[in-house]
């Protein structure tokens, strides 16, 4: 008997192995695929279903993917697992991200060397006190890009480090108008004391994905402002242009295809 995922073609993000890289560059939002893709050769889509939109082409003669993932663990649990199905197995978040340290301005870079589990995504994968980590050579190459990309000014700089992972959005920039008030603060200052970087939503459930599945993640982020310095009445540099944070995934994906096929000649 046939169930609904038995088709060739996978059920939720529509695509077949032959239309999916081994590197995909993923993205929360739809609309900013065609502009990673404008990065690759000979770019085409494939698919656009929901929150699910798919191009291929090729950079430097290899064939590299970018998929939507919508917003949130669950949509890019299902992208990350329906892309491994057809073949995927190197994966390079570009997101968006708001500020936590005091060092992250507004336009810096943030390469997620792992993120703290506080959505409910990871828990489907992991066991509790297990770290959802990067792949290192994900995040070598990654940092690798930033800094090529960056000044010593603000909202130029990259950094690398430990990011925040969450379901509510509101749960953080509102938190005080949830009845859970407390525990969100006391969470939230504890993150700030131990040095992490920015909070997103999708770091967590695609390293636990990654983990779990034994393929290559990793993460770059715009911090697109900083809410903590901005509450506290310091300046902040505040922008929405995810160009940076492409150019730098599109750069790390060079950089690992260059690696791999240096490695596949040993």
């Amino acid at each position: 008997m046939s169930g609904i995922l038995d088709g060739d073609r996978q059920f939720h993000i529509q695509t077949t192995q032959d239309e999916i890289s081994r590197y995909v560059i993923l993205a929360g939002d739809p609309g900013r695929i065609p502009k990673i893709a404008g990065y690759f050769d000979d770019a085409r889509q494939i698919s656009f279903n929901r929150e699910y939109n798919v191009y291929t082409g090729t950079l430097d003669g290899v064939k590299v993917s970018a998929c939507s993932t919508g917003i949130g663990g669950p949509s890019s649990a299902i992208a990350v697992e329906e892309l491994i199905k057809c073949g995927a197995d190197t994966f390079i978040r570009v997101g968006t991200a708001g500020g936590i340290a005091d060092k992250v301005r507004g336009g810096d870079l943030v390469v997620a060397s792992a993120a703290i589990c506080a959505e409910g995504t990871s828990r489907e994968y992991l066991p509790s006190g297990y770290p959802a980590t990067a792949d290192f050579d994900v995040t070598y190459y990654l940092g690798h890009a930033a800094r090529e990309l960056s000044e010593d000014r603000d909202g130029c700089r990259c950094h690398v480090g430990i990011v925040h992972s969450k379901d509510s959005f509101y749960g953080q920039v509102a938190p005080e108008t949830s009845p859970v008030f407390y525990t969100l603060k006391n969470r939230w200052e504890s993150y700030k004391r131990l040095g992490c970087l920015c909070s997103e939503m999708e770091c967590a459930a695609i390293y636990s994905v990654g983990l779990t599945r034994g393929v290559r993640c990793g993460a770059v982020l715009l911090a697109i402002w900083n809410m903590e310095r901005t509450y506290s009445g310091e300046d902040d540099t505040k922008t929405l242009d995810t160009d940076r944070a492409i150019r730098c995934a599109v750069s790390a994906v060079r950089k690992l295809i260059s690696a791999d096929r240096e490695s596949e000649k040993k």
